[in-house]
């Protein structure tokens, strides 16, 4: 009973410490920031960032200076919120020379339209504006029981054709791969897929290409000041010939409407 009660002391010992071995590895792996996927520059030369008040005061004039070529700023979420660093930013970053765009966090409760209308009464129209972005991604206690896709999929083709009409261009959506195959495989042709894998080349289970890719959410970069000292990094797939007749075609243009 003895060497029993002794051989199962020692198992739970080397249990414990194999999980305790596990989750240092993890926090290691996740906070140590090594990462499997880092683009070429050859071939993901153009690149750019993404902000929202978590990186509080933004230098724009430094952040520009920083080998990135566009930036999209967060406006708002849901049907009622703006964020509290959009006007300032949104301001700062057209005195740079960075492409710039707004986007919007979708909310899973609220309608399609309201958040349409919210977004265009916060950011309104902009001549050379890159075309809004709608972040579809699981949150809160929906990460644990996500959303029906019927009534998700309603409010976000909704919310995609009240945007559509008022600035002439599809949006853009972003996603994580989990959301991404809830929500958006194999539906919204039209847009275009901004994916983020801070891990792996981004890979779509349907097939489909991306046209951004949020490759790090731990970069270091000068010039802002805010409770996230990291910095999202993105590449657009393409070289700079391609990302310069991608603006042509899909940047807003305030005479017509739609296309430049």
């Amino acid at each position: 009973m003895a060497n029993r009660r002794a051989r199962i002391k020692r198992l739970a010992l080397w249990s414990g410490s194999i999980l305790m071995l596990a989750a240092a590895v993890g926090i290691l792996l996740y906070s140590a920031c090594p990462r499997w996927n880092p683009p070429s520059q050859d071939a993901y030369p153009i690149r750019g960032v993404d902000v929202s008040s978590y990186q509080g005061t933004i230098q724009w004039d430094i952040l520009a200076q920083q080998d990135i070529a566009f930036a999209y700023i967060k406006a708002t979420e849901g049907s009622s919120f703006t964020d509290p660093c959009f006007v300032e930013n949104w301001e700062g970053v057209w005195q740079t020379d960075l492409q710039a765009g707004a986007y919007h966090f979708f909310s899973f409760e609220s309608s399609g339209k309201t958040q349409a209308e919210k977004y265009i009464q916060t950011v309104g129209k902009k001549e050379g504006m890159l075309p809004p972005m709608i972040d579809v991604e699981l949150y809160g206690d929906f990460s644990r029981s996500p959303p029906k896709a019927h009534a998700v999929v309603k409010e976000l083709e909704e919310m995609i054709r009240v945007l559509s009409e008022y600035y002439g261009q599809a949006p853009v959506l972003y996603s994580t791969g989990k959301a991404y195959r809830l929500y958006l495989q194999g539906r919204f042709a039209f847009c275009d897929m901004w994916i983020r894998d801070v891990f792996f080349y981004p890979s779509l289970a349907d097939g489909r290409g991306w046209t951004f890719w949020q490759y790090t959410d731990r970069a270091l970069l000068d010039g802002y000041e805010g409770s996230e000292k990291y910095i999202d990094m993105n590449v657009f797939f393409g070289s700079e010939k391609e990302y310069a007749a991608y603006l042509q075609n899909r940047c807003i243009n305030t005479k017509t409407g739609g296309r430049r």
